[in-house]
């Protein structure tokens, strides 16, 4: 099963580990898209401060955003699954995962990212900031720079099991499922029971749980008609909606 994740917008701190090494990092077919991101987010926050902010679409607030962007090559790196914050992250709550389940994770969860277009959770990374939305003057939009090199690459890490894809819109730009893989590639809509509506803060915690159960389950399913099985034994409110892999789970309490 491959899980692909969007990122958090918030980031925790890069520490003072050692900085990135690119070579490193997993799914080495992007390393020179990811070069040609890398360098031009760095010249463009090293050279102009106001423009920097205006392309990221950065508010005064977050100004200090761009100067850690200049630093990206020397700052602290550590695993991706300890920079990624907020809800989502919250509730899947990778470091409190047992042994075991943390090596799934490590296997199978695969996060996008404007800057680096998919690392795993355990690739050592800075922090940074640079969305999918951003539009680079040299490269132009980064859903469309990702796309070809994320074709050669996705189907391959993609395997010959379930992909599932709980990605946001502006993230699975960079990456359509398709043929056999779209076939078994799955997504998961969070509906508020009682009213039929998605909540954008609840929809993202549900999905952290709902991974984190699949996880700690050991849970291995190969097609989107086996994650509805998986998903209702672990007591899950799953409903087929009648387009390919397209799944609701209906949550009665937003929390």
């Amino acid at each position: 099963m491959l899980v692909l994740l969007p990122p958090s917008e918030g980031k925790a701190s890069s520490g003072r580990g050692a900085p990135l090494k690119p070579e490193s990092l997993s799914l080495p077919g992007l390393a020179e898209a990811r070069a040609a991101v890398l360098d031009e987010l760095v010249e463009l926050c090293a050279a102009d401060e106001e423009k920097a902010r205006e392309v990221l679409g950065l508010s005064e607030g977050l100004r200090g955003e761009v100067a850690k962007n200049v630093e990206l090559r020397t700052a602290g790196a550590r695993p991706a699954g300890e920079i990624y914050t907020g809800v989502l992250y919250d509730a899947l709550g990778l470091a409190t995962l047992d042994a075991a389940a943390r090596r799934r994770a490590g296997r199978s969860l695969l996060v996008f990212s404007g800057l680096w277009g998919a690392v795993r959770v355990t690739d050592r990374i800075p922090s940074y900031r640079c969305s999918m939305g951003v539009k680079l003057p040299g490269l132009g939009a980064l859903g469309g720079h990702w796309r070809t090199a994320m074709a050669s690459v996705l189907p391959e890490a993609a395997g010959d099991g379930l992909v599932l894809d709980l990605r946001s819109s502006a993230y699975a730009s960079a990456w359509k499922p398709k043929g056999e893989v779209a076939a078994r590639t799955a997504t998961v809509r969070v509906l508020h029971a009682p009213t039929r509506k998605v909540v954008s803060h609840f929809n993202k915690a549900t999905k952290g749980r709902i991974v984190r159960s699949l996880l700690e389950a050991g849970a291995a399913p190969r097609s989107p008609e086996e994650l509805v099985v998986a998903l209702r034994d672990l007591g899950y409110v799953v409903e087929e909606t009648g387009k390919p892999g397209a799944l609701d789970v209906l949550v009665d309490e937003i929390h």
